[in-house]
């Protein structure tokens, strides 16, 4: 008796274990180049030089359920840079600033994720000239549509780079003092992609 009474309250936590909802597998998205894009702005004298980069490719891979363990992927082509003036433009592309010949790349790679609500901080590395440190996005989830070629998802992020740190330290002194560019580049993402058919 004693032992028959003893197995049923072992079995008793069991029974009253919550089940947990299984989580959605993981879906890589890719990034619509067409619809999607990284600008930044730089501080010129007193005012601000605005540009692009029209060449972005890159993968999200994260379960629809679970965006916090996402791993985002982005490959930017340096030479894609534009400021819409082609003489500008010419010199980003050279060795004084983002060297594209040598480094045709600028690269990041999530490592982890901290998602409050819609919002999140996105870490990771980022490589540029061949440079790579850590990085932090803040970053919001903007949408989800299904469409008849898969889901469609959105997101915006930013973030502030000091381009000192990857070796981008062209500058000249200005005749009032100071330098004619800032250190520091705030950078706006814009991503739309949809889901990979397999």
């Amino acid at each position: 008796m004693i032992a028959r009474l003893f197995a049923g309250l072992l079995l008793v936590p069991a029974l009253s274990l919550p089940v947990s909802a299984p989580v959605a597998a993981p879906v890589t998205f890719n990034i619509d180049p067409v619809h999607s894009g990284v600008s930044f702005q730089i501080r010129h004298f007193v005012s601000k030089v605005r540009g692009t980069f029209k060449d972005v490719k890159g993968t999200i891979t994260a379960s629809p359920d679970a965006w916090q363990d996402a791993v985002v992927d982005v490959t930017i082509a340096t030479a894609s840079i534009s400021t819409d003036n082609d003489k500008r433009d010419a010199h980003l592309r050279s060795s004084d600033f983002f060297a594209a010949d040598s480094f045709p790349t600028i690269h990041f790679r999530s490592t982890r994720v901290e998602r409050k609500g819609d919002d999140a901080r996105i870490f990771g590395n980022l490589t540029i000239r061949g440079v790579t440190r850590p990085a932090v996005l803040e970053g919001h989830f903007s949408g989800r549509m299904n469409t008849a070629d898969g889901q469609r998802v959105g997101f915006e992020a930013t973030t502030t780079v000091n381009r000192m740190d990857y070796g981008v330290k062209w500058n000249r002194a200005a005749e009032g003092g100071g330098a004619v560019l800032g250190d520091e580049v705030k950078v706006e993402i814009n991503v739309e992609a949809n889901s990979v058919k397999r």
